[in-house]
């Protein structure tokens, strides 16, 4: 599924699950992970001034072995956090007073390629 969102041209918040969107979900074991097509192409396109959230339902007894994994695959992010549930992930944010919408959502397939294609707009 490929995903078209036009953004603005400011600093934004990424907000990643990790296992099945960005790791293939590999049956809740923790070693052996890979990266899901179409994932490091997406960070390479993101700039260096945006923050970047990973969150993980992994418990923080994996918090070596999983940072250790993005570095080696060149996943840059501002914060990552271990241990939460496994229900769903609410994001709730205000509109701007120009009209510019603060908060998007995708629902991908689990283990499926992340494509995303980003159109920067320059109207605020």
């Amino acid at each position: 599924m490929k995903v078209k969102l036009a953004l603005s041209i400011l600093p934004k918040v990424w907000i990643f699950d990790l296992d099945g969107t960005l790791v293939k979900h590999n049956g809740y074991l923790m070693e052996g992970d890979t990266l899901l097509p179409g994932v490091k192409e997406l960070f390479e396109k993101i700039p260096e001034t945006d923050f970047i959230i990973i969150l993980t339902s992994r418990s923080e007894e994996y918090r070596e072995i999983t940072e250790s994994f993005l570095k080696e695959h060149g996943i840059r992010y501002n914060a990552i956090l271990f241990g939460l549930p496994q229900g769903e992930r609410i994001l709730i944010n205000d509109i701007k007073p120009s009209g510019l919408l603060t908060a998007y959502a995708i629902n991908k397939e689990r283990d499926s390629e992340l494509e995303l294609e980003v159109i920067r707009i320059t109207e605020l």
